[in-house]
């Protein structure tokens, strides 16, 4: 029959958790620490790198607001040379028309996310505001080389349901 030393077991693992702990203070100790205020934003990186993009969405909603939607797809497509087909583009602004008398006047716009693939690719979600509802427009931004381009540009009215689902227990459907 063999007995169970219970005493030499406990040094044992005393003595390993003795090790793991001077190991891990030794690693920590040992790590650069870099104060609170040299670390860099995730979010200043990626306003530094897209400065122009934002510039850009920034215009559309000027002139959106101040010429109206067609003055601001023209702008906003004529930031890509590619767009050239001219039909898209003006059934593009007479469908953001016929919605526009649906959900009212312009009042304005917020950012719902900005999302940076790489230093390159950026998108931008914006719910803006009307009088009777919101509708959410994304741009998506490409810099080939020196300036910003438009890649993509949609809208929907479709955030309720999303927001909907987020609000659902572990966002499981039942």
């Amino acid at each position: 029959m063999k007995y169970l030393n219970v005493k030499a077991s406990f040094n044992r693992l005393f003595l390993l958790a003795a090790i793991i702990c001077c190991c891990s203070f030794c690693a920590t100790a040992q790590a650069p620490v870099v104060p609170a205020a040299a670390k860099p934003s995730p979010v200043k990186a990626a306003t530094v790198v897209s400065k122009g993009a934002i510039a850009k969405v920034d215009t559309f909603f000027k002139k959106y607001k101040e010429e109206g939607n067609s003055a601001a797809i023209d702008y906003l497509f004529g930031t890509n040379k590619l767009f050239t087909d001219q039909a898209s583009i003006n059934v593009l602004k007479a469908k953001l028309d016929s919605l526009q008398k649906t959900v009212g006047q312009y009042l304005g716009k917020e950012l719902i996310s900005q999302k940076s693939a790489s230093a390159s690719l950026i998108f931008y979600s914006y719910l803006v505001k009307f009088t009777a509802q919101p509708i959410r427009f994304t741009f998506m931004f490409y810099k080939p080389q020196n300036d910003w381009v438009l890649y993509r540009f949609k809208y929907d009215d479709q955030m309720d349901g999303e927001l909907e689902e987020a609000g659902r227990i572990n966002n499981k459907r039942p």
